[in-house]
């Protein structure tokens, strides 16, 4: 719907015509029953699904003793009683929203929105995807390992975001992480404690101590 609300606007900023988005240049009509059905069309006959915000003149058309039409949004609340039957005309003035009509009787069928303006704003992005924590050791002495959370050695692992708890114990050796997408290490003279934060992409990784990279080593494979 947001979507093509845009569209909406962005054709009628081009001063092209579309079917049920139209500005304050004329009546609205409001129709309910015979049958179950209810709809507000615009002054092109089609039925509106975004306006401009602004006064307007609805005309409501009652056809039904056991439908009633019930208009609600910002700022406006028109409806008609349910056994009555008839025409009238009542100006309402739309704010930027979204507006509901319905029959009160049978409120969960007989319904339909418009969005006057831009609409309701978007809905909040979803939450950011929380990093895997995995840990890395080098040091003291000639080890080194990858772990997760649970104090397993990493061997496979899922593509996605990672945070990497590095504890470099040693002045000797470091720990030096490479892979699709990866290459980050740590001093061979220092020792420290740091987190990397990294996406991982399918493949494999390699951890190694650059002073001793042919037996101070393993792997984990992403997939």
């Amino acid at each position: 719907m947001r979507l093509r609300v845009l569209l909406l606007a962005a054709l009628a900023a081009a001063g092209v015509a579309v079917a049920g988005a139209f500005a304050a240049d004329g009546p609205l009509t409001a129709t309910v029953g015979p049958g179950f059905t209810i709809r507000i069309l615009g002054p092109d006959g089609f039925p509106v699904k975004q306006v401009d915000a602004g006064t307007y003149q609805l005309v409501i058309d009652d056809r039904s003793e056991e439908h009633n039409f019930h208009l609600t949004g910002p700022g406006v609340e028109e409806s008609t009683g349910v056994e009555e039957v008839g025409s009238k005309t009542v100006t309402v003035t739309f704010k930027d929203g979204r507006y509901r009509f319905l029959c009160d009787p049978h409120s969960g069928t007989m319904t339909g929105t418009f969005n006057v303006g831009a609409g309701p704003p978007p809905p909040p992005p979803p939450p950011a995807a929380q990093a895997t924590k995995l840990t890395a050791v080098v040091g003291p002495g000639a080890t080194i390992a990858l772990k997760t959370a649970a104090g397993a050695k990493a061997r496979g692992l899922k593509p996605g975001a990672y945070a990497i708890t590095v504890r470099d114990l040693s002045k000797t050796h470091n720990f030096h992480l490479t892979g699709p997408g990866v290459n980050r290490k740590t001093g061979l003279a220092q020792t420290t404690t740091v987190t990397w934060k990294v996406t991982l992409k399918a493949g494999a990784l390699l951890y190694v101590s650059d002073a001793s990279p042919r037996t101070l080593r393993g792997t984990a494979v992403v997939r």
